[in-house]
């Protein structure tokens, strides 16, 4: 099996587009202001809701775990996604902006 692509969320910018697979209440609590809510069970439904660009699609969740069998799914479907290292935890860690309903936290 070949690797996972990745990138870290040094490499990304603050306005980075991200593909956020997390649950509802995951997202609810608190994502990148950027990203798009696509839950990991509802990805193959929902495919033609992934952005339309030439560059790398990045994917994550809360520390990279769902993210990492998307990014396998979609490779597989011939989309160049990569998976966030560390997730939406390394994001908040990094100090990167996060939006919310209400005070935004990553659960």
């Amino acid at each position: 099996m070949s690797a996972i692509p990745t990138t870290t969320v040094s490499e990304l910018p603050d306005d980075a587009v991200l593909v956020d697979v997390r649950e509802a209440d995951e997202w609810a609590a608190g994502h990148a202001p950027n990203a798009i809510h696509i839950p990991l069970g509802e990805l193959p439904s929902r495919i033609d809701e992934l952005p339309e660009t030439d560059d790398t699609v990045a994917v994550v969740c809360r520390m990279g775990g769902r993210s990492a069998r998307a990014v396998q799914w979609l490779v597989q479907q011939g989309y160049d996604v990569a998976n966030v290292e560390g997730g939406m935890v390394e994001w908040q860690r990094a100090g990167k902006q996060l939006t919310a309903d209400g005070h935004p936290s990553i659960i």
